[in-house]
This record gives C-alpha cells, sequence and structure tokens, in this order.
C-alpha cells in the first residue's frame, strides 16, 4: 500500500464541529461563519456570503443577476428550492428582435442592452431567508457584512483582479463600457488595491431595510429602467415589479446507494441527472482507473448524449412542456447508452446554442443539520457591463442564451426565463421508506456549461474513487464543448491528465485540446 498522500491544492479537508462555510472568498466565508456565530442557520449564512460576493465579486456575481437555492431541512429532511432566474422583458419578442435586423444567424451582441432580463438575486436572497432562515436573524443583519465591506472597502485579490481587468477589456472590445461605479478612475482596480463601492452599499442598505420593494420597485427599479432603455433595451417598470421567486420542488435521481438533487428547468441541472442515469449503465466504468483513456471516453459521448437531449427538450416550463418523467426513466438512459462504443466516437450528435459565463457557487452547514447550497451569477462577468445610476453592481445578460430560432424550445419571448446554467446540487444517501434522507454534500462548481459535467466528476472522483471533498474538486478535469466555428464536439483535458490518454482518445476519434493549464 502507498503511503503517498496525494495534495495537488496542498491542502487537507477542513473538518468542523459547528458548521462549515466554503467560498471563492476569505472575505466573503467570514461574513458566512459570523452569521452562523451570531444565531443564523445555513440559509442565512448563504444570503450574507452571496451579498458580500457582490462585493468582493462583482466581476462573477451580483445583485444584477440571478441565483438558485437549494436547501435541506436537518429536522425533517425535506429539500426544497428557489428558482430565482429573472424572465425577459414583456416587449422582447422574436418578431421585434426581427424587425430590428436580428436573427439566428446574426444575433445582438452578448453584452447588448437587449439581453438584460429582470435580475432574480434580490427576490431570492429574500425568500431564502424567508422560508428557510432561522428567524432569529432580520434581513438588515443578514446583510450587514456586505455593506460594511462595501462601505469601509476591501483589498482586491489576484484572481478578481484578473477577472475584473479580463472582462472590462472584453466589453471594450464590444464597443461596450462598464459603469464608473465599478471601477476606479476609471479603470479596473489591480492586485491588493483598496476598492470601495458606497453606491452598492446603499442599494444593499436598502434591501435590508424594505426587502424586496427597495429593488423591484422606486429608485432602484427606475434607475435600472433608465439605463437599459437609455442604450436601446426595452425592459419596464412593471417588468421589474411582476417578479417573483419560484419555490420548487427538486428533481433527482440515483446512483450506487446516493441520491443526487438539482433544481427542475428553466435550469440545467437535468443535464447532470441525464449524464449519471447513462453513466450507470457501464459498470465498468473505474475498472481502468480514474480519467483514463476508457474512463474519459465514456464519459465523454455520455456527455454528448445528455447535453444533446437537454438542448431538445430544456427550456422554461411555464412556456414549453418539459418531459421530465420520460428522460429522467432509466429506461431512457439505457437506450440512449446503447449509441456509446468504446471503440469509436459517436457519429454526429446535435448541439444547441453556447456561450461562455462567470459564476459563484458556495454552500453553508450549520450545527442544526441544515445544508445550503447556493450559486449567484451575472452571467459573462459583468454581464452587459450597464451599472444603474447611484446603484453599484451591474446588470446580467442572460437572454444572450436565447435562441432566435422560430420554434426552437429557447426561442426568445416576452416574459420568458432562458435556459439556465447555473445550478446548485445536494447529495443524500438513497431514499427508503421509514426514514428521511441523509445529507452528504451540498455541493457544485463555476463554468457555465461545465457545471453539470462538474458535479457528476466530483461525485464520481468520490463515489467510485474513493476520494474525500479536497481531493474530488482538486482532481484534473474533463470538459466537453461544442464548438461552433468548426462545428466539432472538442474534448478539453486540465493538466495532471496524461499525454498518452489525449492521444488514446484522438486515436478514437476525439478532437482533443491537451493540457489546459491555469
Amino acid at each position: 500500500m502507498s503511503t503517498d498522500l496525494p495534495f495537488s491544492s496542498r491542502r487537507s479537508p477542513v473538518l468542523c464541529l459547528h458548521g462549515c462555510v466554503a467560498s471563492s472568498q476569505p472575505l466573503a466565508s467570514v461574513v458566512g461563519l459570523d452569521i452562523l456565530k451570531r444565531g443564523g442557520n445555513a440559509a442565512d449564512a448563504a444570503v450574507a456570503i452571496a451579498a458580500a460576493l457582490a462585493v468582493t465579486e462583482p466581476c462573477s456575481t451580483g445583485l444584477g443577476g440571478d441565483a438558485f437555492c437549494l436547501f435541506y431541512n436537518g429536522n425533517t429532511g425535506e429539500i426544497r428550492g428557489i428558482n430565482g432566474s429573472g424572465h425577459s422583458p414583456r416587449a422582447l419578442t422574436l418578431d421585434f428582435l426581427e424587425g430590428l435586423g436580428y436573427s439566428a444567424e446574426a444575433p445582438p451582441s452578448v453584452f447588448d442592452a437587449l439581453n438584460v432580463t429582470v435580475p432574480g438575486a434580490p427576490a431570492c436572497w429574500c425568500d431564502t431567508v424567508q422560508l428557510f432562515g432561522s428567524q432569529k436573524l432580520s434581513m438588515q443583519e443578514v446583510l450587514s457584512g456586505a455593506v460594511d465591506l462595501a462601505e469601509e472597502g476591501f483589498p482586491v485579490v489576484e484572481v478578481t483582479a484578473y477577472h475584473w481587468t479580463k472582462w472590462v477589456a472584453a466589453l471594450g472590445e464590444s464597443g461596450k463600457e462598464l459603469g464608473g461605479d465599478l471601477l476606479i478612475g476609471g479603470d479596473s482596480p489591480k492586485h491588493g488595491q483598496v476598492f470601495k463601492n458606497t453606491a452598492m452599499a446603499q442599494t444593499i442598505k436598502e434591501l435590508g431595510e424594505r426587502g424586496k420593494p427597495a429593488f423591484y420597485q422606486g429608485r432602484v427599479a427606475q434607475a435600472i429602467v433608465d439605463v437599459i432603455n437609455q442604450n436601446g433595451g426595452v425592459m419596464t417598470l412593471e417588468d421589474l415589479s411582476s417578479h417573483g421567486s419560484e419555490v420548487v420542488s427538486p428533481i433527482s435521481t440515483e446512483y450506487k446507494g446516493v441520491r443526487l438533487w438539482e433544481l427542475p428547468p428553466n435550469g440545467q441541472g437535468l443535464v447532470a441527472l441525464l449524464l449519471l442515469n447513462i453513466l450507470e449503465n457501464f459498470p465498468q466504468l473505474k475498472a481502468g482507473g480514474h480519467n483514463s483513456s476508457d474512463y474519459i471516453h465514456v464519459f465523454v459521448e455520455a456527455v454528448r448524449l445528455a447535453q444533446t437531449d437537454a438542448f431538445r427538450y430544456l427550456g422554461d416550463p411555464t412556456h414549453v412542456t418539459v418531459p421530465l418523467e420520460s428522460l429522467l426513466a432509466k429506461s431512457h438512459s439505457q437506450e440512449r447508452a446503447q449509441h456509446i462504443s468504446m471503440d469509436r466516437v459517436m457519429e454526429r450528435v446535435e448541439p444547441g446554442l453556447l456561450t461562455g459565463s462567470d459564476t459563484v457557487y458556495f454552500c453553508v452547514i450549520d450545527s442544526q443539520g441544515n445544508g445550503c447550497s447556493f450559486v449567484n451569477s451575472t452571467y459573462m462577468g459583468f454581464g452587459s457591463g450597464l451599472v444603474p445610476k447611484d446603484c453599484g453592481f451591474s446588470l446580467q445578460n442572460r437572454g444572450a442564451n436565447f435562441s432566435l430560432q422560430r420554434g426552437h424550445i429557447n426561442c426568445v419571448a416576452g416574459g420568458k426565463r432562458p435556459y439556465h446554467t447555473i445550478i446548485p446540487a445536494l447529495l443524500t444517501d438513497s431514499l427508503t421508506s421509514s426514514e428521511k434522507p441523509q445529507l452528504l454534500a451540498a455541493l457544485g462548481v463555476m463554468g457555465a456549461f461545465m457545471q453539470p459535467q462538474g458535479h457528476i466528476q466530483v461525485l464520481l472522483n468520490m463515489v467510485e474513487f474513493g476520494m474525500n471533498p479536497q481531493q474530488a474538486l482538486d482532481a484534473p478535469r474533463v470538459f466537453v464543448q461544442y464548438d461552433d466555428k468548426t462545428d466539432q464536439w472538442l474534448v478539453n483535458l486540465e493538466e495532471g491528465i496524461d499525454q498518452e490518454v489525449a492521444v488514446e482518445l484522438r486515436r478514437r476519434g476525439h478532437r482533443v485540446n491537451w493540457p489546459v493549464t491555469g
């Protein structure tokens, strides 16, 4: 037996007795821990972290974006979710866009004001605290840590400074610019520079004091409508005031003694469940070892099948019928699995619409055994880059995920939610009739269409290959994406996967990008 201790990140798993938070920013994690210490629960802490990340990582998330929540009740074992994604403006119809000269072949710029959908995050924050919170802390108290960070300022960390600069440049290359509230003297902040955002502090304060009306009516709502319409968009005050979160029952599937829980469409959690169901038909999955050529080949082919099903059937269920029961039936996955050959890549599999993304994921477990899995995003960096006057946040561009192909399940329409990439997840043991499910993990990853693939790789790393959570997250990953320029699927292999594996995958017909670094 080997005595080596693999330590990709040089970190061991964090172990706690009374609660734990995990986020991408230490300052945000501290804010969440403070809420737990003050008597709040996992839901309260998750919202506190969401707001703190809106301050410290505005190039990935914020009040102008969407959010999704999955909550496990440690007392009852019940799992409930909140879909906090916003709708398109009612005036944003396909006929309207075609009248402006846009088409499926020539859509608006991804950063166009026409792609701004109603921000769902603030309502999701309020509803999470109201429905799942401890009721021991007010919304003002939950948001106070984020307000302090915005008012007093914080040193920008290296990775955030990098992405801040990258997305400012991307906006500039498209003829757009980021609102001045999110810049220092017209430039993105440098690593270590202290950034203050008094305008965002005021917006978050008002949200804490008056709840959802502070955002979806009055000063902030008017500022949102003004900046969108000044830049060619069509959002109205009614679009904002009529917004509401949707409380949902999660969907799930079992795999070798565990059950994975995801939110139902319009989010892509369905893709993770379809992928897991297909992989269940390959009992030899781990025989060749972790990230072997056989393992990655089967995984890649299963992703292509699951993603194709999702792009064909996944949309806003208030506008289209999504056949969830049929798609999640084990018989369906068995039929799909039969298309996979171990020797050769499948013939062409039709993909759907793909665009890039930035997101934050975080999770909290508290001393009562509650678990909150939460994700928040402005989509592509700062989203549209539009910053409502004196509000301190940018507006998302989630509407870039709509199709302009008439008849497409994800075709743009007024008051419709687009195909959504951000997905939180929970893992429990298998359900029994006599006992409540036991929470095993709150999990998620960041990265648009990578997210369902990442969920399953983390799960398999733990279930099939015996990794602890830190190892499961650190392990080199595979990302399968469609390249619309070459009309091919591309298999991206992170640094750490053997070159021989890349060579073998190419022999089987895969188009491989190896190694992906950074």
